[in-house]
């Protein structure tokens, strides 16, 4: 499959394109910084401005599917700039004619408890609210489409670097804890939940997540 990669340097973009890759998957990273990535097989690099509806749908076109890892944890205005670029990413995945768009959520718009979200609890960390609150207002953006057909990914509560056990549960719209009411999952196992969801669809117009 060919596959346009959104912030595929990233955190959360790199375990994706790493696992893209390894699926024999063909990915074109579109990065601010083509720099920060080497010269790989299966591996093409567009420098694009996400922000730039034009050029990014430009970019876009004729891929098979859009996968994007955007974050705004690098800007003064992380919630601003987030934002920013959540709108062009769905209005330029529209307008290039690809059939498909798959979206890294946040944890903080899942449900801690029954009609209560993980964001709006105490514990929650003050540093993420931003990011969390622009993953939680995407996810309704995502919803107000009529006819895109779109997939958004939410982690559990922790997301680190691991190991990819391929072991994972899914789920929708709860927080998924486990045996020792933990809410975690790797990075690699995360990585591969979004392609298997790539290859297989079952989320079509939904959010869902995965956790241990």
């Amino acid at each position: 499959m060919n596959i346009a990669l959104i912030g595929a340097s990233g955190y959360v973009g790199s375990a994706l394109r790493n696992e893209a890759l390894t699926r024999g998957h063909q990915v074109t990273a579109l990065v601010s910084n083509p720099g920060k990535l080497e010269p790989q097989s299966g591996l093409a690099l567009t420098r694009v401005d996400v922000l730039d509806e034009t050029a990014l749908a430009d970019s876009l076109r004729g891929h098979d599917a859009v996968l994007s890892a955007f974050s705004g944890h690098a800007q003064a205005d992380v919630l601003g700039y987030y934002l920013q670029g959540i709108h062009s990413i769905i209005a330029a995945v529209k307008k290039s004619g690809v059939p498909r768009l798959l979206m890294v959520g946040g944890a903080g718009s899942l449900e801690a408890a029954p009609g209560v979200l993980l964001i709006d609890t105490p514990q929650f960390p003050a540093a993420w609210k931003a990011t969390a609150e622009g993953a939680r207002q995407a996810l309704e953006l995502l919803r107000q489409e009529p006819t895109l057909d779109w997939t958004m990914l939410s982690p559990s509560a922790m997301l680190e670097p691991g190991k990819r056990t391929g072991k994972f549960r899914l789920g929708d719209g709860r927080l998924l804890v486990d045996a020792k009411g933990e809410s975690r999952i790797s990075l690699e196992d995360y990585a591969a939940a979004m392609i298997d969801e790539l290859d297989k669809p079952a989320h079509s117009r939904r959010r869902f997540t995965v956790g241990y």
